[in-house]
């Protein structure tokens, strides 16, 4: 049986501290260079949108592939590796000895304890800070051989390796799918002379659109039913339009307060404000909240291209939005958007070929979520020595799930 070893984490890591932006280090700042800065926001969506001067950069500050990086100002202890860049400096990376592996440490600083720990140690009321000395006070425990950290780190690092895959796989299928609609909907087409069969109209001569409310947070019966209810905040972290939960659900009573109803699988969902644009085709019956509108496809014109349509005119969408605390789009002004209408036989060859791009990637999103699931709930009886690591196949762990 293996030991354990706990200790503090600052006993086995050392930390280097990112790059402050101020007006001493502005001058670090270039057009474009092989590093991008690594600010929370660039780390959590992946954008590259500044740079810095290899040449002048502090290497303590340059992240490769191998390091850890966990940030420590705002959102506090979010945990990334496999990025290159300069770290930002509300982050910090994180550096093992050789006490600990390195992938071992990087699920470890994932576990839910130890960011719940992280954040209620961080100083500050308005915005967290969580410096070196309070990091290093973190207590934590690991095996003391290598080798029973290595195959923890291993079994969840297949595990998300495999969830990449998938995500990547989507995301080409979404380019797929989105050229395809250009080439029958976009490119070639002269709006001011338009093809036999087109015709000029507005969104309202194709899909019907419905809007949602919160039932009283106040009143307890209208809560922690079985029925899914959506904000846009269950797809702020949704990369692709399909939307397969909701966080929140609500009873009977609370959907007989809501006066669009149980809303079919199928329908399409935009977020209407705070921000506009989020896009989802629902794969369960949902209600929704004030901060949706949603499109009901029955009019011949598919949810396939009308997802489409406005992942293509979304700047349109956003250009009639108005308001002075945040834009939103009325249901009332997007039914009366213009847009030149294709013949309905164009649109069923183009679902036709779109049909199967999406079901692979909705077929993909729910075998995500599945193995996110199972990562997820390993990690904490993995990291506890629960389950030995030594005596136990991978795939036994995997398939009681997966199967």
């Amino acid at each position: 049986m293996t030991n354990w070893k706990t200790c503090k984490i600052g006993e086995v890591v050392e930390l280097s501290q990112g790059l402050a932006i101020n007006s001493k280090t502005k001058h670090l700042l270039v057009p474009k260079s092989t590093l991008p800065l690594l600010k929370i926001r660039n780390l959590i969506n992946g954008i590259e949108e500044e740079y810095v001067d290899e040449d002048k950069v502090s290497t303590k500050c340059i992240a490769i592939p191998e390091d850890i990086i966990y940030t420590r100002t705002g959102q506090v202890g979010l945990v990334y590796t496999g990025k290159i860049g300069v770290v930002h400096n509300n982050c910090f990376k994180v550096i093992p000895n050789q006490e600990i592996d390195r992938m071992f440490l990087y699920w470890l600083l994932k576990q839910t304890e130890i960011i719940e720990i992280a954040n209620s140690i961080a100083s500050g009321s308005v915005q967290k800070d969580l410096n070196h000395t309070a990091f290093k006070s973190i207590d934590i425990s690991f095996p003391e051989d290598l080798p029973t950290q290595r195959r923890i780190a291993e079994i969840l690092s297949a595990l998300d390796d495999k969830i990449e895959m998938n995500r990547r796989m989507n995301k080409t299928l979404e380019q797929m799918a989105q050229t395809l609609f250009r080439q029958y909907f976009v490119d070639g087409i002269d709006k001011e002379n338009l093809s036999k069969g087109w015709q000029e109209g507005k969104l309202s001569d194709l899909v019907d659109v419905k809007g949602g409310t919160t039932p009283s947070t106040k009143q307890r019966e209208f809560w922690d039913g079985n029925i899914n209810w959506t904000s846009p905040k269950d797809l702020s972290s949704v990369r692709f339009p399909v939307l397969l939960n909701t966080e929140k659900k609500i009873t009977a009573a609370g959907l007989k307060k809501i006066s669009s109803g149980l809303l079919p699988v199928g329908t399409l969902l935009l977020s209407s404000r705070a921000p506009i644009g989020y896009l989802a085709i629902t794969q369960i019956p949902v209600a929704i909240n004030q901060g949706y509108i949603a499109i009901l496809c029955e009019k011949g014109y598919s949810n396939y291209f009308m997802l489409y349509w406005l992942k293509e005119n979304m700047s349109t969408i956003i250009q009639n939005a108005n308001g002075s605390t945040f834009l939103e789009i009325s249901k009332s002004v997007f039914k009366n958007i213009a847009l030149s209408i294709p013949p309905i036989e164009l649109v069923k060859e183009f679902d036709a070929k779109v049909d199967a791009l999406f079901q692979k990637l909705v077929l993909n999103e729910k075998e995500i979520s599945t193995l996110t699931t199972l990562r997820d709930t390993l990690l904490p009886k993995l990291m506890s020595g629960e389950i030995d690591v030594m005596q136990t196949k991978p795939a036994a762990l995997y398939e009681p799930v997966l199967s």
